[in-house]
């Protein structure tokens, strides 16, 4: 909205937003898995001043509570990114149904949304209509995002073994004292380290509008991915079986770093964009 949206769109939609009576969420991604835009099949049929709406979109953030939802369709017959268009959708309009998902992260909630023929005028197409080059922006600051939260869980699983290591004790020594133990603890540094690293780039990069922005957003995703995944296993490794319990709560961070690591495109996806980039 802030990047593309027309003035009367802003003031219709930015300040509910910014002051948190309304909720706001997107939806990209649909049961073909794709993040890239021939993703995007779900289409907007001209309907005469306006568009019918139609597809399934999935893993929508809150998108069973929020009010607005910025959804990406195409035009019928278009390829690729051409094509692509953002429309405002209200939640409660006529042919939107949204489901909760079941997911491994229970402390972000994620919905189905269809689309069934729902109506939207021509003040709902967000800004002039260019949509996937919007997408494209908004997928590197998100990106950019998640790898910050995604450092900061890392840094607290890190922080709360190695405090497990000092107090655990076993054959009347502390685990800590361990060198198997100490090395995990080294490599998890390691790991929280770079990622910080590759972020604290990618966030310069997006905020200072610099040409490698989308590049450098890739490249933090695809390291921030893999390196929160084998932080939070590790973890639990160096609590045991404690760490998987319930009633520990170093279960969340492995459960939000799974789910992170696939939102917005995985290790291996984020760097194929690299390689596309570079090569």
């Amino acid at each position: 909205l802030l990047d593309v949206g027309r003035s009367e769109q802003k003031a219709r939609h930015l300040p509910g937003i910014a002051s948190g009576e309304r909720l706001a969420t997107v939806a990209l991604l649909e049961p073909n898995g794709r993040w890239d835009a021939a993703g995007i099949e779900a289409t907007a049929e001209p309907d005469g001043s306006g568009h019918r709406l139609r597809g399934t979109k999935l893993f929508v953030p809150d998108g069973h509570i929020a009010d607005l939802l910025l959804v990406a369709a195409r035009e019928p017959g278009s390829l690729g990114a051409e094509g692509v268009r953002l429309f405002c959708v209200d939640r409660g309009a006529p042919g939107v149904r949204t489901q909760m998902l079941r997911s491994i992260d229970q402390t972000r909630r994620l919905a189905e949304v269809v689309l069934d023929g729902v109506v939207v005028g021509e003040e709902d197409l967000l800004g002039d209509g260019g949509g996937w080059e919007a997408i494209e922006r908004l997928a590197a600051r998100s990106r950019v995002a998640l790898c910050a939260e995604m450092c900061g869980g890392a840094q607290r699983v890190l922080d709360m073994s190695v405090e497990y290591a000092k107090v655990r004790e076993q054959f009347g020594k502390p685990i800590g004292s361990f060198q198997a133990i100490q090395h995990k603890c080294a490599d998890m540094m390691v790991q929280v380290e770079s990622a910080k690293a590759a972020t604290y780039y990618a966030a310069w990069a997006v905020a200072s509008g610099a040409t490698d922005a989308s590049l450098a957003a890739s490249m933090a995703k695809a390291y921030c991915s893999d390196a929160y995944r084998v932080v939070a296993g590790e973890g639990i490794q160096i609590h045991g079986g404690i760490g998987f319990t319930w009633e520990h709560d170093m279960h969340i961070y492995f459960k939000r770093a799974k789910s992170s690591e696939v939102s917005f495109g995985d290790a291996t996806w984020n760097r194929e964009l690299v390689a596309g980039q570079i090569l």
